[in-house]
């Protein structure tokens, strides 16, 4: 989620001129980097909700990009929030 975050920064700042050029920075695709960006089109509490998970000591993360890609198409963020909780993700929900 900070990379998706630091990512549009440096696109909406023209620090990189587009996708490509920082795609070419990273030594990854295009396709890539937009997988990534696209964590922007969450519901802000659920990108909150990211940015604040548990360091993984050991093993393999269970929120991954790729798991929330059928977040991200939803449009609607009460829809994202009932999906995130449907993908049992609500426990990871941030409360101070």
């Amino acid at each position: 989620m900070a990379l998706a975050i630091r990512f549009d920064e440096l696109l909406r700042t023209g620090q990189v001129r587009d996708l490509y050029h920082l795609a070419t920075i990273g030594n990854v695709s295009q396709a890539r980097i937009s997988q990534i960006l696209s964590l922007v089109l969450l519901a802000p509490d659920i990108q909150e909700s990211l940015l604040f998970l548990p360091r993984i000591t050991k093993g393999k993360p269970e929120i991954t990009e790729k798991v929330l890609r059928p977040l991200v198409v939803q449009e609607d963020w009460d829809e994202q929030r009932k999906a995130w909780i449907r993908m049992g993700f609500g426990k990871w929900t941030h409360r101070e």
